[in-house]
């Protein structure tokens, strides 16, 4: 089976417990909860029974190890996750608003985070990789967007296949170099995953069959269109496929978009039709929101077929 590799940030995630609390006056938390885009990703991955490993780097702390465990537990290879003592482990800090928007404070690239860098573990990490996946969120700084270039590099030369997330928060896009970076990614792409209006951000299209065709021109090999709660579209040159996505009672969003990601990539790494990849990637997105924390909602491959199999004896 295909081995596939991420490369960013770590972190924890600490969450406000009252929808419209704001960070501007003490108010109660949750947390922490294991985090960071490229974790998620690799962590979902690996529940699904795909070889998947991270490079990374946390602090020597309490936060750095939670990651640490749970990956391991989950199944993914964390040889390449740098310790690095006297610097501290990512932070996310989230706000919920009543319109369902979200708010984040940051600490990735003055945290351990930062430090990211291609060292000996990561290279035969990436020895072994068939395929690498990255996060836009993890284009947060020059040095970590060199790694994920050297990781792009060193898996195209074996042959293998790039995935991307744009992943884009607001907070993130205003980094210098983001905008170019991302470009950098998408050309070397070759399945793309956006989430809504991102897909407009690297098109000149004012609609989705407009942008989904120059895109596929360019030479991607399938874009799939994460909507959320309704669901994913997945196109190449030959086929179009929209899946409706699975009704359930969404407690926290976050994470579901890498659980979804990480379910198509490792069924499309396996060879399977659009359709099945689509059909276990949605459930996964669904189970994700399920759970409070971004990690509480990844589940394995046999309990995401049984929620399958469940939703389709209730439709």
């Amino acid at each position: 089976m295909k081995k596939l590799v991420s490369a960013g940030e770590i972190l924890v995630e600490i969450m406000a417990e009252r929808i419209g609390q704001s960070f501007l006056e003490p108010g109660p938390l949750v947390g922490p909860f294991p985090s960071g885009a490229p974790a998620i990703f690799i962590g979902q991955a690996a529940a699904l029974g795909q070889p998947a490993g991270l490079i990374g780097a946390v602090g020597k702390d309490d936060f750095g190890q939670l990651n640490i465990d749970r990956l391991r537990a989950l199944g993914a290879d964390v040889s390449a996750i740098a310790v690095h003592e006297g610097h501290a482990t990512g932070t996310a800090f989230v706000t919920y608003g009543a319109d369902a928007s979200r708010h984040f404070v940051f600490n990735i690239r003055n945290s351990a985070a930062g430090l990211l860098e291609m060292d000996d573990a990561a290279r035969r990490l990436l020895s072994g990789a068939d395929h690498v996946h990255v996060m836009g969120s993890s284009l947060f700084s020059d040095r970590a967007t060199e790694v994920a270039l050297a990781a792009i590099a060193a898996v195209k030369a074996r042959g293998g296949t790039v995935s991307f997330d744009p992943n884009i928060r607001r907070e993130i896009m205003q980094a210098s170099g983001m905008r170019q970076a991302l470009d950098n990614v998408l050309a070397q792409t070759d399945v793309f995953l956006p989430s809504g209006d991102e897909l407009f951000l690297f098109s000149s299209a004012g609609d989705e069959r407009g942008a989904v065709d120059e895109l596929l021109h360019r030479g991607l090999s399938c874009i799939v269109l994460k909507k959320g709660a309704e669901g994913a579209a997945y196109y190449d040159r030959q086929d179009t496929l929209a899946m409706p996505g699975f009704a359930v009672e969404e407690v926290d969003p976050t994470g579901a978009g890498d659980c979804f990601g990480a379910a198509f990539v490792s069924f499309w790494l396996r060879g399977a039709a659009p359709g099945d990849a689509l059909r276990i990637a949605n459930a996964c997105g669904a189970l994700a929101v399920t759970r409070k924390g971004p990690m509480e909602g990844i589940y394995r491959l046999a309990d995401v077929e049984a929620f399958i199999a469940q939703a389709g004896a209730h439709a």
